[in-house]
């Protein structure tokens, strides 16, 4: 049985002072959960974040790691020194980060071999644009960037990442996948995992869902057997949504 995981992705949104009100509202509204929650931060938040968390259940992520150990990158972090910082896991290959800053399959899988080096968790995302839905590449897509991020790891380290299945379609759109259609993708997921490195492995990996999940559609995804949690964007943003999320099973 695999442990539910929802994460907030806060984007670029969260002053330090922000993201302490934000997670101590939180806290009291899951603080019953058996589920791993996770709230991936900007950088500059991850101390008051830490501060914030501390005596609680819920994990402090990241939303990008470099792939480097140390050396001339100006602006970027090394998964150690996030890990230093109290990190435990990090999102890689976000689709906004492969439209606007250049990420492709091969650093993905880069910045995650280097995460799961450091002993961090990787959230990693994958997902189609519409028109390769509707060309009927979703499967082909999904299949080649999931076993393209994972190359390099073992059995044992790929059963402890986390993959969220992100439509591009449907990320800040509104638009969400049916819960059939993300439920069929995801398995089409597990299945590639399964393939390379065996059944009870691929079990074992949980397979977020990552397009517009919120309040009013994650008791019908949440319902679905190959889905295992989501990444949440918007609604991360306000404690109440947030932990209407996380409760989906109350």
């Amino acid at each position: 049985m695999r442990t539910p995981i929802i994460a907030g992705n806060w984007k670029m949104n969260m002053t330090p002072k922000q993201a302490t009100q934000l997670i101590e509202e939180l806290k009291p509204l899951v603080s019953d959960t058996k589920t791993t929650v996770v709230v991936c931060v900007p950088a500059v938040d991850i101390p008051a974040a830490k501060q914030a968390l501390r005596g609680s259940k819920i994990k402090l992520g990241a939303q990008n790691v470099h792939f480097a150990e140390s050396g001339a990158y100006t602006g970027e972090l090394s998964a150690q020194m996030l890990k230093e910082a109290g990190v435990s896991y990090v999102i890689i290959g976000h689709s906004e980060r492969r439209q606007y800053f250049g990420e492709t399959d091969e650093t993905v899988n880069k910045r995650t071999r280097a995460a799961v080096a450091a002993g961090l968790t990787p959230i990693i995302c994958v997902g189609e644009l519409k028109e390769q839905r509707e060309a009927g590449y979703t499967d082909a897509l999904v299949t080649y960037q999931t076993l393209i991020a994972l190359t390099g790891l073992t059995p044992a380290e790929v059963r402890k990442v986390v993959i969220a299945y992100e439509p591009v379609w449907a990320i800040g759109t509104g638009l969400t996948a049916s819960d059939e259609q993300a439920n069929e993708t995801i398995g089409v997921i597990r299945k590639a995992i399964a393939t390379k490195y065996g059944k009870a492995v691929a079990n074992r990996v949980r397979i977020q869902y990552g397009g517009s999940m919120k309040p009013s559609n994650v008791k019908g995804l949440m319902a679905q057997p190959e889905i295992d949690g989501g990444l949440i964007g918007g609604a991360s943003l306000k404690a109440e949504d947030f932990a209407k999320v996380v409760n989906f099973d109350k």
